[in-house]
């Protein structure tokens, strides 16, 4: 039977560098991290060989005194925490001593540090063995020079990538540090040569705009929302631009840089009905909560955190990011956001009833009568000729309106001409009145004279069958007649121009074959597919009224700038982009 023994100091440092140290990419994190917590404001990084041969950070922070170097090279050696309860919101990054052991153990180590202008230390580790310290002149700061990586284990070394790899794996490790900290100056250089400068900002957005460039900075959304002691903030992409670009995901919690598969998902849920499926947005997210709802000790690179109450972080992300993208500002441009692009006005609009949305009062009127004009009235006058939830809402101005090609609305801006798709604006105001009328069991329906009969194939038959509680929720009182063949008595009445002939037959066509699972999956399929086929469709004119009446509805949606296939419903063409054009600038 084996001997049970107590393992060497030098294999239990190895033991150790194998869960924090993976590859140069986890030597350069910590090394930075250290010098970020010790409140450097400048940030030197050198790498040779992708940080295979050397990896070297120098930083202007506060120093090691003499005496306490042997302590910080010792395990579980940290001036981070003294107790366990420290451990609740600890506010740095390292704290749990590990580090500069399980680096020195599988390397040639050298730091050098002052804790002032003046003497200071130099101290080389080979393998885990600690030399003699050494007394030399240098500024306060420190320091810490690692060489050949994984030299005295085999093993791992042999399992290191090229050095074109591992050059990526370290940027991609400092960008992350480098957006969670925008005020510490970092200077990145490869094999003597520069790579990356980016000097103090205030902002993530400016950090943004330095590393990938002002456009693509310019280009994101702002998030800012407060749901109890949860804020999220960031950045994140608008839905048009979604798949165009290389996807970037950056989550930080409390400050801490860390991977989330859930919030992740949580991101990705809240751009659902704004893009295609199969696509993902890019995001720059920081969430901040009370410390003691966040465990930051479940991983040994500090990747990731366990949360006390995922499912209410998961929702205040979600939550977050639908807000931003249901704002006018996150529609489609055509040229530089020089400034946020918004026409919603800063008080909640009224939510009129539209010429398009309101039921004829005889069902043999002309399409769309019983409503005033939109060129009889001034916008006083218009917000008042309209039925709304609440009549004490100011009237909010509707600018002038004029159609194109009898399929987009059009109107000038401040910032430049906005084109609306009337039939993609149109299908958003339906959706989420059906959603709206699903979730809420009130549909408002007309009971025809002459009931329809609809003769079936056994595909639309079988389609019918698995959707037809939620086709009668919004109004479509269907009964059976033999066979396939349906007998429709009452049909939703979403707007005048409804045939609810057509529509029901082609959402049928539609869902034949349907195998989305949940049902809150099908009925969010069921009521985009009837609001694709029962919205007004392009090459369809409409008068001044109407456009009126859906600008307004269009407005107090939850996302205007998206339709439910994940299509731009608001084009903006900037004033810049327009003169550009026309060589004026």
């Amino acid at each position: 039977m084996p001997v049970i023994s107590i393992l060497p100091s030098a294999v239990a440092d190895q033991i150790a560098a194998g869960e924090v140290v993976e590859r140069p990419s986890s030597v350069v994190k910590e090394l930075v991290e250290n010098a970020v917590d010790a409140g450097a404001t400048v940030v030197e990084i050198s790498l040779e060989d992708g940080g295979r041969r050397l990896i070297r950070v120098s930083d202007d922070g506060t120093g090691i005194a003499a005496h306490e170097v042997p302590i910080a090279l010792a395990r579980h050696g940290t001036s981070k925490i003294s107790k366990a309860s420290d451990l609740v919101g600890v506010p740095t990054f390292g704290f749990r001593g590990e580090a500069l052991p399980a680096i020195a153990s599988v390397s040639q180590f050298e730091i050098q540090t002052a804790a002032a202008d003046g003497e200071g230390t130099l101290t080389r580790v080979a393998g885990g063995q600690i030399s003699k310290a050494e007394r030399i002149a240098r500024r306060r700061g420190t320091t810490v020079s690692v060489s050949q990586l994984f030299y005295n284990v085999p093993a791992r070394l042999k399992f290191l990538r090229s050095a074109r790899s591992e050059w990526r794996s370290a940027v991609e490790s400092l960008t992350a540090l480098a957006l969670t900290k925008p005020a510490v100056r970092i200077h990145l250089s490869h094999d003597g040569k520069s790579a990356l400068t980016l000097p103090p900002v205030t902002s993530v957005r400016s950090r943004l705009g330095a590393i990938w460039g002002g456009r693509y900075a310019e280009d994101l959304l702002d998030v800012d929302d407060v749901a109890g002691p949860i804020h999220t903030s960031g950045l994140v992409q608008r839905p048009a631009d979604v798949g165009t670009s290389t996807r970037r995901a950056f989550l930080s919690i409390n400050g801490r840089a860390v991977r989330d598969a859930g919030i992740g998902r949580a991101v990705e849920s809240a751009y659902r009905s704004t893009i295609i499926a199969g696509v993902r947005p890019s995001f720059f997210i920081d969430v901040t909560l009370p410390a003691d709802a966040v465990d930051v000790n479940v991983h040994p690179a500090k990747a990731e955190v366990r949360f006390r109450d995922r499912w209410t972080v998961e929702r205040a992300v979600e939550t977050a990011v639908r807000r931003s993208l249901g704002t006018l500002d996150s529609a489609a441009s055509l040229g530089f956001r020089g400034s946020s692009f918004s026409f919603r006005p800063g008080a909640p609009p009224p939510n009129p009833d539209s010429e398009i949305l309101r039921p004829p009062i005889d069902h043999d009127s002309p399409l769309f009568a019983g409503g005033t004009s939109g060129a009889d009235v001034d916008d006083a006058e218009y917000a008042t000729a309209v039925s709304t939830e609440n009549v004490a809402a100011p009237a909010q101005p509707i600018p002038p309106l004029f159609q194109l090609r009898r399929t987009y609305i059009a109107f000038e801006h401040e910032d430049g001409l906005v084109l609306i798709d009337q039939h993609s604006a149109h299908e958003r105001v339906l959706y989420e009145q059906f959603m709206h009328t699903l979730e809420s069991g009130s549909a408002p329906a007309q009971r025809l004279l002459l009931p329809l009969t609809l003769h079936l194939g056994p595909a639309e038959g079988e389609a019918f069958d698995s959707n037809r509680e939620y086709l009668e929720r919004l109004g479509f009182e269907v009964e059976g007649f033999g066979g396939h063949t349906l007998i429709v008595n009452t049909v939703p009445m979403p707007h005048p121009r409804f045939d609810a002939e057509r529509c029901l037959r082609e959402t049928l066509d539609a869902l034949t074959g349907d195998r989305v699972a949940g049902a809150a999956a099908k009925h969010e399929r069921l009521a985009a597919t009837v609001a694709c086929k029962a919205a007004i469709k392009a090459g369809e004119e409409l008068s001044e009224g109407e456009m009126r009446s859906l600008f307004a509805s269009l407005r107090d949606t939850t996302l205007p700038a998206h339709d439910v296939h994940g299509r731009s419903t608001i084009v903006h063409l900037t004033w810049d982009e327009v003169e550009r054009r026309f060589g004026r600038r």
